[in-house]
């Protein structure tokens, strides 16, 4: 797959994520001396070829007071993994939720959801209310709080020489 110096530079630009302002993407065409539709266009027709697999938001829960950082994981039958995980990410406290599979014996369960509070009580009470609203409590979980932060960045793609270039020259 080939791309042409411009999306090279816009996804030099976006590697470390994208400006804090109003309008993200009217600023990265200012740096790149395109407008704010043709950014757009771009970055939809990268996603569309499979450039661009995934395309959101890192969030620093720590710095914005959320310090009780909890992964549920929760063993669904298969036949009901899609509605109820499609449930459970209704929920505006749970801020991602997704399928994988199994690890028998060892690790029974195949959906997860992440729940960032501001204590432990407060995640506590939402998962119970979550398993309640839901009819999750006839299901085994683990409920796993972050000890630690690691690293969070975005994608890196293409050359670390190119992409070190190009943001120089911006």
């Amino acid at each position: 797959m080939t791309i042409d110096g411009t999306d090279r530079a816009l996804l030099a630009v976006i590697a470390d994520g994208l400006p804090l302002d109003p309008r993200p993407y009217n600023v990265i065409g200012r740096r790149l001396g395109l407008d704010e539709e043709q950014v757009i266009s771009r970055l939809k027709n990268l996603i569309r070829r499979g450039v661009i697999s995934r395309f959101g938001v890192i969030v620093r829960h720590r710095e914005l007071g959320y310090t009780a950082n909890a992964m549920v994981a929760w063993d669904i039958p298969d036949r009901r993994v899609h509605v109820l995980g499609r449930k459970i990410a209704a929920h505006p406290f749970v801020t991602l939720c997704y399928q994988r599979r199994r690890h028998l014996p060892q690790w029974p369960y195949n959906l997860y959801c992440m729940i960032h509070g501001k204590d432990r009580e407060m995640v506590q009470d939402q998962i119970a209310g979550l398993s309640g609203d839901e009819g999750l409590e006839k299901f085994d979980r683990a409920v796993l709080f972050s000890k630690r932060r690691f690293k969070q960045r975005g994608a890196c793609y293409g050359a670390a020489p190119l992409l070190g270039r190009l943001k120089g020259a911006a």
